[in-house]
């Protein structure tokens, strides 16, 4: 039979020796640590010749145990001590292997994000119909965002976050990285199965600050029932979430199903910020805009060909702009990929925007107001601009 280690062997055999040693040297009722040192150094004598008397002891049992023990013998050793080099020497290999595997593949993520800086346009309007049949992403999809997400950069804003702009509430400071901007280019995917098959698809876009074209600064995706999108078409209830360029949700805007007048409210962390109610009108597209219960701004737009929603104040003043830009024959025959510029005005009017114009308004909107106005433009791409495919004949409506 194996015996124990030698080393527990001592140690045990020694811990005896000195308990039975101090049991001995005390006397009744007397306490151990008093009885060791009244006798002083001539119990240390003592106690160092009982442990020089114990290891030669177990010296000489380990040497006979192990003279008769078959299975302690040198070549045991030697298989043992080879068997554990080679599992070290494995291990270290793999260890090897997976280091170069992790440098290779954090260089790919960085390179790829070096191509994909400049923005998810290209990634989004060029897919193939099929791939993107159905709205949901794919994994791989969501992989490569998590990886541009690591590397990209949210643009700086264009307007300080001071004065009106200054936040009043937690969910203000988070609508500040979108919204703290003079203008905002919105644009919208192509759906290729809604263009090819008559397909209705989940509406994406793409939101880029003008002042800093060369990265987006957020985007909007759409999320809805499948069903609902073929059967309802623009009058579908659905969920649009309001991302800045890292994937971080900032608020999001919900329109329930509508029959004859449409509504959409702006929420942030779920508490509703804003809302935004079209009025029924035989050709003017008419809206109204509240922050809260209190309205500060109305849409009176001629409706037919005019493109230009702006938003007034109750004197008539101007606060902001939403403009949808002509993008060429082709894109507004055949797609619904609309583009809208809202234009929110300049805050300082010493500041310094490059060749940009800047609209002139009365009062600069807070952050809340402009996030319920980013619904508006949602809204109207729903109302007004979206083409009713159907088996490759296109149709768009252009008004009601």
């Amino acid at each position: 039979m194996c015996r124990p280690p030698i080393g527990l062997r001592l140690i045990w055999e020694n811990s005896l020796s000195l308990s039975n040693f101090v049991r001995i040297s005390k006397g009744p009722g007397e306490n151990p640590r008093t009885a060791i040192g009244s006798n002083g150094p001539a119990i240390l004598q003592l106690f160092s010749l009982f442990s020089v008397m114990n290891l030669i002891k177990g010296l000489r049992r380990y040497r006979q145990n192990i003279q008769h023990d078959p299975k302690l013998d040198r070549d045991f050793l030697v298989r043992l001590w080879v068997d554990d080099r080679k599992m070290i020497s494995s291990m270290e290999k793999m260890e090897k292997r997976r280091s170069k595997f992790r440098e290779k593949r954090r260089d790919r993520v960085v390179n790829y994000a070096n191509h994909e800086e400049t923005g998810y346009a290209k990634q989004s309007s060029f897919q193939n119909p099929f791939e993107r049949f159905f709205s949901a992403p794919s994994a791989a999809e969501e992989r490569s965002y998590d990886q541009r997400k690591k590397v990209l950069k949210q643009p700086p804003l264009s307007q300080p976050t001071t004065g009106a702009l200054k936040p009043s509430s937690l969910e203000e400071a988070r609508l500040a990285p979108l919204l703290a901007r003079s203008n905002l280019l919105i644009t919208r995917d192509i759906e290729w199965a809604n263009l090819v098959f008559g397909f209705e698809q989940e509406n994406r876009y793409l939101v880029v600050d003008v002042c800093h074209p060369e990265s987006p600064v957020g985007l909007i995706r759409e999320q809805s029932n499948l069903i609902a999108r073929q059967l309802l078409r623009t009058r579908r209830p659905f969920m649009a979430y309001i991302t800045d360029a890292l994937g971080n949700e900032l608020f999001r805007v919900r329109r329930p199903f509508w029959w004859i007048n449409s509504s959409i409210y702006a929420e942030v962390d779920g508490k509703e910020v804003g809302v935004v109610h079209r009025r029924w009108h035989l050709w003017r597209r008419v809206y109204d805009l509240y922050l809260g219960n209190t309205q500060f701004a109305v849409v009176e737009n001629p409706g037919f060909w005019n493109w230009t929603f702006t938003l007034k104040d109750i004197d008539g003043q101007v606060l902001a702009q939403i403009d949808r830009d002509w993008r060429g024959f082709g894109f507004e025959i055949f797609t619904d990929a609309g583009q809208y510029v809202i234009r929110f005005g300049s805050v300082d009017a010493s500041a310094d925007n490059g060749d940009v114009e800047e609209l002139e308004v009365a009062r600069p909107l807070t952050l809340s107001e402009r996030a319920v106005a980013v619904a508006l433009a949602v809204s109207l791409d729903n109302d007004y601009f979206s083409r009713h495919g159907g088996w490759g004949i296109p149709f768009v409506a252009v008004g009601e």
